[in-house]
């Protein structure tokens, strides 16, 4: 579905009646479309300064425009990526490319699927959110997560840009890099395996003896003293991957709230790699052995 040149006109006359930016902390926010007049024609605005967090609008209504300027000097990030929550009703999103508003997902779209685009050249990001025509608005929410991407791939699906290669073995110095860069850095093995056709994706479970490093509480730990680490990880389906036994080492990044599997080699042979790049000065950081 794509939006007519009146849509364009309509839209782009509401960006011209801008109001006060909202509050909002730097990563999320969240407000009412009540908080004007029914007949305004201004356009709420937020601006916000992290490369991730949430926006939730409640009671939607007329537009709101979500700028985002992450707080970074050196590292450019092109890719934005935005999930939609579950309850999301009552409006449209489109993203600000030089003045023009492009379609990027309706209220009808599939839940949690997340959509992503490029900015350019040195473009400020926009979300711009359009409330859908409404008698009752009592019962409307939209909101979604976001993430601002490295310049790591040219591709905007979502599934390209942060899974590049993802079904093929890393190389010695791709897993030496992972233990040291990743979002998650766990030991432990494969409880079970299930896989969604509809996502096109499989998520593993895992036991975990040792969390090494993670960004955001995906593995958590069980009860009693003896307790072990578990928490589900994604990847493709492509990738077939399958329960069986061994101790491996899995790391990757995390999304959303999700961790998606990156390099993910049996312990037993990370340390041969390991044990020889430190014995020959080539290991770019130390990694605590058991």
């Amino acid at each position: 579905m794509s939006p007519t040149s009146s849509d364009y006109v309509r839209l782009s006359s509401l960006l011209l009646v801008w109001t006060a930016t909202c509050a909002a902390d730097l990563c999320n926010w969240r407000g009412s479309g009540l908080v004007r007049e029914p007949h305004s024609r201004t356009v709420q605005q937020v601006r916000l300064r992290c490369t991730e967090g949430a926006v939730e609008w409640v009671y939607p209504s007329q537009a709101l425009r979500v700028v985002l300027e992450p707080n970074l000097s050196s590292t450019r990030h092109t890719t934005i990526c935005i999930k939609p929550f579950r309850s999301f009703r009552g409006a449209s999103v489109y993203i600000e490319r030089a003045g023009e508003l492009n379609l990027l997902m309706t209220e009808g779209g599939r839940p949690e699927q997340v959509h992503c685009f490029r900015t350019e050249g040195r473009q400020t990001p926009a979300i711009f959110l359009q409330a859908s025509p409404q008698r009752d608005i009592s019962r409307r929410t939209v909101g979604f997560r976001y993430e601002l991407l490295g310049n790591q791939s040219t591709s905007p699906d979502f599934r390209d840009t942060v899974l590049q290669a993802l079904c093929r073995p890393c190389n010695d110095m791709e897993l030496l890099l992972a233990v040291c860069s990743s979002d998650f850095v766990v030991r432990g093995f494969i409880r079970n395996v299930s896989h969604d056709s509809e996502r096109q994706t499989s998520l593993v479970y895992v036991s975990a003896g040792r969390v090494y490093r993670q960004r955001s509480g995906v593995f958590e730990h069980g009860a009693g003293a003896a307790g072990a680490w578990r928490g589900p990880i994604r990847t493709l389906l492509q990738c077939q991957a399958r329960a069986g036994p061994g101790d491996f080492l899995f790391t990757g990044t995390e999304h959303f709230g999700e961790a998606w599997l990156g390099c993910a080699p049996r312990y037993k042979d990370f340390l041969s790699v390991y044990r020889a790049a430190r014995r020959d000065r080539r290991n770019p950081c130390e990694f605590p052995l058991d």
